[in-house]
């Protein structure tokens, strides 16, 4: 997703037999190959240039408008501690108006720099210009969003977010929508977590809640983030990664989405709010609630018995809704129950997808009309192909004979790693997972030494 000294020569004569040598090797190869629990870690982002204004925990009241009479090419460099952003809309949302604006952590340590607006906010962040960096620090307990990029009557673009930690919103953690026709477009959202709690969770009203949920966006990428913990004892909340209202081209890839009640979505219902792109991409086609896009080598786990036995359950880990264009690559879906809907769906006349070399623990599910191509996909899966669904991680275990290099080869620049960016084989394995690093193909991945054994009777 890093020897004691000698006292001298010595001969140490083994007395091991071929086949004990044949087990050993594999079992060094299987340990080399395991990868890390998690995805592996983002680059950070490189040292701030231009304009540098370094702020204290003591100028938290400051803050608003120290970042609203920042000029174009100016990074607000927060040094570690606690701002305190609880009072109210009026003195502390935080309006990022002018381009090419970064707020971020001196330290680079998201953890040790934390904007709390305790629930007395509606929102900490408000993005409504192009370019701006959030990145390296922590926003917690804003009444609504902790992040709103709009475009607010113009289109803004190049909007980061990086290596930001999230906890608890009282609605969506990362809203992204159109207001006077201004879209926000071709943003990135990388490397951050985006959680709710069990306090956050008694805050929500309603239900309205979610992890990233975007509406009429174009362009986006998603990726490398670990999002969960967005469901309701009452009520069916959002996804984990929602991008719907004819929204365009969201590459969503690499995240990790944990005990969420839908997973990752595109589009939402059979009918909604459209946009007009200026090339018509599908030029007699009604309706589409999500254009084109991917969705690859993501782990999405449910787990949580409070989550499985709350009103709605787990419903889906992916689900398409009137999208059309859009590929499904390379993803791991596992819940310990069954879901109420299924592992991957997609719904509607208007969808038009092609899901390819998925690995679920239960089915993939066509509704209401629907289309799309399936090519070898991996339903019903053990647990026990799975290191820790429980804590979302998915990569294989040697029980996990079952994907080994079962998928189909896809076209370069598709799904050209894994979840952890190790290459692919030739061919692939089904899900998000590649075993890698292993010298043989034919069926040693599975920790079986019965063809050595055959070798050295």
């Amino acid at each position: 997703m890093i020897f004691s000294p000698s006292r001298g020569p010595r001969t140490l004569e083994l007395c091991i037999s071929p086949r004990a040598v044949a087990q050993i090797l594999l079992a060094a190869l299987i340990a080399l190959a395991t990868p890390s629990a998690g995805q592996p870690p983002c680059a950070p982002l490189a040292p701030p240039t231009g304009t540098i204004l370094e702020i204290q925990p003591s100028q938290a009241d400051q803050l608003r408008s120290l970042v609203s009479s920042s000029s174009s090419g100016t990074t607000l460099l927060l040094h570690d501690g606690y701002y305190d952003l609880s009072g109210g809309d009026a003195s502390h949302r935080l309006s990022f108006n002018t381009p090419n604006v970064t707020l971020r952590s001196a330290s680079g340590n998201r953890e040790a720099v934390v904007l709390d607006g305790a629930y007395g906010t509606n929102e900490l962040v408000s993005i409504h210009a192009s370019n701006v960096v959030i990145a390296d620090l922590t926003l917690k307990r804003a009444y609504d969003h902790p992040i709103h990029i709009s475009g607010s009557g113009q289109r803004i673009t190049g909007v980061t977010i990086h290596n930001v930690k999230i906890t608890d919103p009282g609605q969506q953690a990362i809203k992204i929508n159109p207001v006077s026709g201004g879209y926000a477009d071709l943003g990135t959202i990388e490397c951050s977590l985006i959680e709710l709690t069990d306090t956050g969770r008694a805050q929500v009203r309603g239900c309205y809640t979610g992890g990233i949920d975007a509406h009429q966006a174009w362009g986006w990428s998603i990726r490398r983030n670990r999002i969960e913990g967005f469901w309701c004892a009452e009520g069916l909340s959002e996804h984990g990664v929602h991008f719907w209202s004819s929204s365009r081209g969201t590459i969503v890839e690499e995240n990790v989405i944990l005990d969420c009640a839908r997973g990752i979505g595109f589009g939402l219902g059979s009918t909604g709010t459209s946009r007009d792109y200026p090339d018509n991409p599908y030029p007699g086609v009604d309706y589409v609630g999500h254009y084109d896009g991917v969705i690859r080598n993501n782990f999405i786990a449910a787990a949580d018995s409070r989550l499985l036995q709350s009103e709605y359950g787990f419903d889906t880990a992916i689900a398409l809704e009137q999208a059309h264009g859009t590929g499904i690559f390379h993803n791991s879906a596992v819940s310990t129950q069954t879901p109420r809907s299924s592992s991957i769906e997609w719904r509607f006349e208007n969808t038009l997808a092609e899901i390819t070399n998925n690995l679920v623990s239960h089915t993939l599910r066509a509704r209401d009309g629907a289309a799309a191509s399936l090519t070898t996909n991996l339903a019903g899966a053990p647990l026990d192909w799975f290191v820790e669904p429980t804590l979302g991680d998915l990569h294989l275990t040697t029980d996990a004979a079952g994907p080994i290099d079962n998928g189909t080869s896809l076209p370069s620049g598709i799904a050209d790693g894994d979840i952890d960016l190790e290459p692919r084989d030739d061919p692939p394995d089904a899900g998000a997972d590649e075993v890698t690093g292993l010298f043989f193909r034919d069926g040693f991945e599975s920790a079986s030494t019965d063809a050595w054994s055959q070798s050295f009777p």
